[in-house]
């Protein structure tokens, strides 16, 4: 009976909550790009000595390799890359790419500038077999895949069957034929 009584109050006040949540009126931009109008405008922002430098980007591998990046540097990273997507891949707004990577930083900058131009950003895990490969590029049908050398053979075993993949994209330190070197690239 205590708790029953309790619940009446309980639901009282979730549906005043409910409602002060309906009543908050937040402009909402016409057009938002979290590339655009969050990391560049810290970026600025650092600039202008009106916020603290802080890394944007710090990583480190199992080895104590550390990549450590600005605000700036992400920017201008994923500047690059969106670069490299748009002119040297000729992807456009709305086109898909799949990026099968380990937790390396490219992943990020990949990541930062399909946001920057548009471009569908499709995450999988360095596990998939060539047959997951080969459906998340048939399915998708994205026109360009970024991997490392590792993963590099089974996407090319599955190539003749991805009829919509134009680029390949490869984040190694040697190149490989076939692929563009988005590390000679960046």
């Amino acid at each position: 009976r205590l708790f029953h009584g309790q619940n009446r109050l309980l639901t009282s006040q979730i549906i005043s909550h409910y409602d002060s949540i309906n009543q908050y009126k937040k402009e909402l931009p016409e057009y938002f790009n979290f590339a655009s109008n969050v990391l560049d405008e810290w970026t600025r922002l650092e600039k202008d000595g009106t916020r603290p430098a802080n890394p944007a980007f710090w990583w480190v591998n199992d080895e104590g390799e550390e990549v450590k990046w600005s605000f700036e540097e992400l920017g201008s990273l994923s500047r690059k890359a969106a670069n490299i997507l748009s002119e040297t891949c000729g992807l456009q707004r709305g086109d898909k790419v799949v990026a099968i990577l380990p937790r390396v930083p490219e992943w990020w900058i990949m990541g930062v500038a399909c946001i920057r131009t548009g471009i569908i950003f499709i995450p999988g895990t360095s596990q998939l077999t060539a047959k997951d490969m080969l459906y998340r590029l048939q399915a998708s049908k994205a026109k360009c895949i970024i991997t490392n050398d590792t993963l590099a053979p089974a996407v090319e075993s599955v190539m003749p069957d991805c009829k919509f993949l134009k680029s390949k994209l490869i984040v190694a330190k040697r190149s490989r034929n076939g692929w563009l070197n988005l590390k000679e690239l960046l």
